[in-house]
C-alpha cells in the first residue's frame, strides 16, 4: 500500500520558498501516528529539514544524487525500487511537492490534513480530486487561529479493473 501524507491549504499548497507557513500540534502528532509502521519516502528538500531519521523507522530518500546521505537514511532512485525491494511493507511518501507529483499514480490512498484558508503557498500537492474519492474526515479542528481537518483519500478504481 502507497500512501501520500500531506498538509495542504484551500490552494493545495504545501510550503513556501521559507518552508511549511503554519506549525499545528494536532498536525504533528497525526503524522507521528500515522507513520509508525512503514518505509518512509522523502524528497531531498524534506531530507534537509530533518536533522535526524523518524526513529524506529526506515528513511528514504528519493533522489539522482549520488551525495552520501547522513547516518540512517538511504537513498533511492525510484519508487518502483523500493517497492520491488520490499513488496510486503507500506510506504509513506511524506513530501515535497516534486516528490508528490513522481509518486502520486502510484498511490492508494492519500491521507490529508486540510488547512481551511489560502497561505499563498509556493509549492504545490497535485491535482488529485478526479483520481480520488474521499472516504473518511475528522470534525475541524482549530489551533492559534488556524482551522484544518483531517481526510483520507482512496483512489477510484474503474469498475471491471479490479480493486
Amino acid at each position: 500500500m502507497i500512501r501520500l501524507l500531506a498538509a495542504m491549504d484551500t490552494s493545495r499548497g504545501i510550503a513556501t520558498g521559507t518552508g511549511i507557513p503554519w506549525r499545528l500540534s494536532g498536525d504533528a502528532a497525526y503524522f507521528e501516528n500515522q507513520t509508525t509502521t512503514g518505509l518512509i519516502v522523502m524528497g531531498w528538500a524534506t531530507y534537509n529539514e530533518f536533522s535526524a531519521p523518524l526513529h524506529g523507522r526506515d528513511n528514504y530518500v528519493l533522489t539522482a544524487d549520488q551525495s552520501p546521505l547522513r547516518s540512517g537514511f538511504q537513498p533511492i532512485a525510484a519508487l518502483a525500487d523500493l517497492i520491488k525491494s520490499h513488496p510486503d511493507e507500506g510506504v509513506w511518501v511524506i513530501g515535497g511537492a516534486f516528490v508528490y507529483a513522481e509518486t502520486i499514480d502510484q498511490a492508494d490512498e492519500l491521507f490529508i490534513t486540510q488547512v481551511l484558508e489560502d497561505f499563498h503557498c509556493t509549492k504545490f500537492f497535485p491535482d488529485y480530486r478526479s483520481a480520488f474519492t474521499r472516504f473518511e474526515q475528522s470534525t475541524d479542528q482549530e489551533e492559534g487561529g488556524v482551522h484544518y481537518r483531517f481526510e483520507k483519500w482512496r483512489r477510484n478504481v474503474e469498475p471491471g479493473l479490479g480493486s
